[in-house]
């Protein structure tokens, strides 16, 4: 009784672990690694100028929403509070000034216009006219061209409210629209102006529980409860090819940003360590808590693409496979920094960003860092694997740990055949896909130049092992079992469980230096499996494994295990003495011990299609010793199979006692720790 009173003690000594909290990054510029940790980086992008609209003599700009860079390179800038579109050229000098139109002979202006697009087909300019519920369209001129009204369709709920915000043009001419407040989803438009439908619509996120009460609530309850109802769009943008970029205005989207087809499919390449997304890992606390919130996208060269947090006033910039490339700006009262983004265009390869409340225009341009990078990513996009190649070497003698940087020397590495190289690229920037495709095309190299000596290794291999096996037979033969048996009978009771663990207990066939042997071999083969499976199924962090931990995640579970389910069967009639629970949960443990060695060597010859099997050994090896521990507890306590079920639940119940003891534990003594050394830290303080 004493030993079992020690043993839980030093098991409560070993809970108290606190979880990691995770914050957005303090510094100005930074990256993701594939850990999910910030990392910090280059500056990308430097302020270049900002202007207000005195710069231009149009006079003060008010809560400007939107900024669109025609193809005639011109800025066209949505002046919502001043009921205007201002007209810039591609040197910030002012072109024209649009207040108004005229109508069939009457002077009309606009009323709080939120969204501006120059159509390069016909060189029009087409305005979301937001108060005023619909859309102008006028020529290169400024006169009247058209104008849409709010759409009449019985695809249209009751109660809807038109309200334009953001628009875009593709080559069909076709007009797609994001009107406040229409959660079904981009409103499009024929070549006529006649509304044909919602494309995109993102679909309905809700809470199971909530749903539950929904479902059970009466007529009343359930009026007063929120609706499930789809997110909203918040802006757009349209690249050559006609994909439309969205955003979302809710934080709590799982896909912030998308890539829609003309039938309205997302099709946005999410390849990165993590989706397109902004900020990770944030809290919920602070002054600026949880996810980022996309204001903004703006489509960029080479498929890559930059989209603007209202939240954090941070820009973040992304390849076409999703990685993100690189990070600036923030919120601030300096220049370089905003007080309310509401707009980000990009012109050549700067950054211009509209702030609404500071009423001005900032404009960003690459530094040395930024612009390698985007020379890496156009020149890989256009087929230059050579100048892309140059570029990332480039940029990883700024930052070694730009991991996407790897990525994509791996990349040109590959498309010029270099396949070991290229795996050694994607390894270290711990991209498992490519290397998968690199690693699939070396083993072919590797097979096709020597078959005949891979063929002779594993006959001799076979051999070598059959010759062992067969030695070692005729050396045992006829020996006693006191010799041979301790090591023979856990081997014996994998595969005829209920005949090994009745001898165990009943023959004493079973010794506790085997589940000794067991452990320590299980905590070595974990630290080979950690460390050394294969890379595309191994996403350990290296920096983080410590060989020591595994003691912890075995060797006090394994305790845990005996100690509750001892302390529990005592109570239910159990004949198993504390002894005989260790030795058959110990010799449960048998095929986790065999299938872990030869599985870490197998993950290593396999690429990441061909991991199924390698995954199934793992069900497998988990699934066989469940079975044993459950039979192992139904011979050592003479429990029927239903009786056993139950305690095996109640054991793990008690584990989450002991558990929460020991955390209650640990949380008192610290705080008795704290307040000892505090009166300690006053009495020296006094005297």
């Amino acid at each position: 009784m004493k030993r079992i009173l020690i043993m839980m003690f030093a098991v409560v000594l070993f809970i108290g672990m606190a979880a990691p909290v995770y914050a957005a990054p303090n510094n100005d510029t930074y990256n993701y690694n594939f850990w999910g940790q910030s990392v910090p980086a280059p500056s990308p992008y430097e302020l270049g100028q900002v202007m207000y609209g005195t710069d231009w003599k149009t006079g003060n700009l008010s809560s400007p929403q939107d900024l669109f860079i025609g193809s005639d390179r011109r800025i066209y800038m949505a002046d919502t509070g001043n009921d205007r579109i201002v007209v810039l050229n591609d040197q910030f000098r002012e072109v024209q000034v649009i207040s108004g139109f005229e109508n069939n002979g009457s002077k009309e202006t606009f009323n709080k216009p939120e969204g501006v697009f120059y159509n390069g087909t016909d060189g029009h300019l087409l305005i979301a006219d937001t108060q005023n519920k619909r859309l102008v369209e006028l020529n290169g001129q400024g006169a009247l061209v058209r104008v849409m009204g709010e759409p009449k369709s019985t695809l249209l709920r009751e109660g809807f409210q038109y309200m334009p915000t953001k628009l875009v043009v593709d080559k069909a001419q076709r007009i797609y629209v994001i009107s406040r407040g229409s959660y079904e989803g981009i409103m499009e438009f024929d070549t006529d102006g006649e509304f044909n439908g919602f494309i995109g619509t993102n679909h309905v996120k809700f809470n199971p529980v909530d749903l539950f009460w929904k479902r059970i609530s009466t007529k009343a309850q359930r009026e007063q409860m929120q609706l499930f109802i789809p997110l909203e769009f918040n802006n757009l943008d349209i690249d050559e090819d006609g994909f439309i970029y969205t955003t979302t205005s809710e934080e709590k989207s799982d896909r912030p940003i998308k890539r829609l087809n003309p039938s309205g499919v997302d099709i946005l390449r999410d390849k990165g360590y993590f989706p397109p997304k902004g900020d990770i890992q944030t809290l919920e606390v602070g002054s600026a808590p949880g996810s980022s919130i996309f204001i903004d996208i703006a489509k960029d060269e080479g498929g890559m693409y930059s989209a603007m947090d209202l939240k954090r006033g941070r820009i973040f910039t992304y390849d076409k496979d999703g990685n993100l490339l690189y990070e600036f700006g923030g919120l601030g009262s300096e220049q370089g920094k905003f007080r309310t983004p509401s707009a980000i265009a990009m012109l050549g390869d700067k950054v211009l960003v509209l702030d609404k409340d500071n009423n001005r225009l900032s404009v960003f341009q690459p530094t040395r860092y930024g612009s390698l990078i985007r020379e890496a990513v156009k020149s890989l996009y256009n087929g230059k694997t050579d100048v892309s190649t140059a570029s990332w070497r480039e940029v990883l003698q700024m930052n070694g740990n730009f991991e996407v940087a790897y990525i994509g020397i791996g990349k040109s590495l590959l498309k010029n055949g270099d396949n070991r190289g290229a795996m050694s690229y994607f390894k270290l920037g711990n991209n498992r896909d490519y290397y998968s495709e690199a690693f699939k095309r070396y083993r072919k190299e590797v097979v096709f130049a020597h078959f005949g000596t891979i063929v002779l290794g594993f006959v001799l291999v076979f051999g070598l092992g059959y010759t062992a096996v067969k030695l070692a037979g005729r050396r045992m033969r006829g020996k006693h079992y006191t010799e041979i048996g301790v090591l023979k009978n856990p081997f014996y009771t994998m595969v005829h469980p209920f005949n090994g663990f009745w001898e165990m207990k009943y023959e004493q066939k079973g010794r506790l230096k085997v589940v000794v042997i067991s452990l320590l071999l299980l905590v070595l083969f974990t630290i080979l499996k950690r460390q050394y499976s294969g890379f595309v199924v191994n996403m350990n962090n290296p920096l983080e494994l410590n060989s020591l931990n595994e003691l912890k995640f075995i060797v006090l579970p394994f305790l845990l295990w005996c100690i509750a389910n001892w302390s529990l069967t005592t109570l239910m009639d159990g004949e198993g003495k504390f002894k005989e629970i260790v030795m058959a949960t110990g010799y449960a443990l048998m095929p986790l011990i065999l299938i872990y060695l030869p599985q870490t060597l197998y993950s290593n010859v396999i690429t990441g299609s061909e991991s199924t099997f390698y995954y199934l050994l793992d069900a497998i090896a988990y699934i066989w010793f469940i079975w044993l521990l459950f039979v192992g507890t139904m011979t050592v306590h003479q429990y029927s199979a239903s009786k056993t079920l139950v305690t095996m639940i109640l054991t793990l119940v008690v584990i989450g006692i002991i558990i929460f003891l020991g955390v209650l534990f640990f949380s008192m003594l610290q705080q008795m720790i704290n307040f000892i050394t505090s009166i300690y830290r006053e009495l020296s303080f006094r005297f």
